[in-house]
């Protein structure tokens, strides 16, 4: 199935790694219950700036969320549709620990396998299923960009794309660190 969204130009010659790690990748990314300033600040450490973050939190336009991840936005925040936060409830009971945190709900409500704007607009909506994402949109510096976004899906295709080159350009590996592949999906 294909999920729609942007294209870029990938540029060729970027040096890999030629292992992965988990906890390195999970150490970098931001947590679900962040601030807006602390997903500003994460991403300026990377170079990113403000846009950057709102467009590249876009790709919640599609996938899930696990109940551990979520439940406390549904219990305790006050900016959540209650009749979303309503919802989520029946997937995602108050206490935690069981087999109920690894429940799974969309990241964005209204298109979750489709990539597009819907995650703006859930959002704005306050749909937002992770507090970070409803972060994007309440009274804070990146609500203007948010509802940009949440109008104008043909902007939010357009810097998603940048902003992917720009992310893809993070701390690249040189000299004789790492390899260039000749499968992107494979180490050589």
């Amino acid at each position: 199935m294909q999920l729609s969204g942007p294209t870029w130009a990938v540029p060729l010659g970027r040096r890999d790694t030629r292992t992965a790690s988990q906890a390195a990748a999970n150490s970098n990314l931001p947590s679900p219950s962040s601030s807006a300033a602390a997903l500003v600040s994460a991403f300026a450490s990377k170079g990113l700036d403000a846009r950057d973050l709102v467009a590249l939190s876009g790709a919640h336009t599609v996938g899930s969320a696990r109940c551990a991840s979520f439940r406390s936005r549904v219990y305790n925040d006050t900016n959540i549709s209650t009749g979303f936060a309503a919802k989520r409830r029946q997937i995602c009971p108050p206490q935690g620990g069981g087999a109920a945190d690894g429940n799974l709900a969309p990241l964005d409500a209204l298109s979750p396998v489709r990539f597009d704007n819907g995650y703006f607009r859930n959002v704005v909506a306050q749909f937002g299923l992770l507090h970070s994402d409803q972060e994007l949109f309440g009274g804070g510096q990146v609500d203007g960009v948010t509802a940009q976004y949440a109008r104008n899906g043909a902007a939010f295709a357009r810097d998603f794309a940048a902003a992917m080159v720009k992310m893809g350009n993070i701390s690249p590996l040189t000299g004789s660190s790492g390899e260039v592949r000749a499968n992107c999906r494979k180490p050589n």
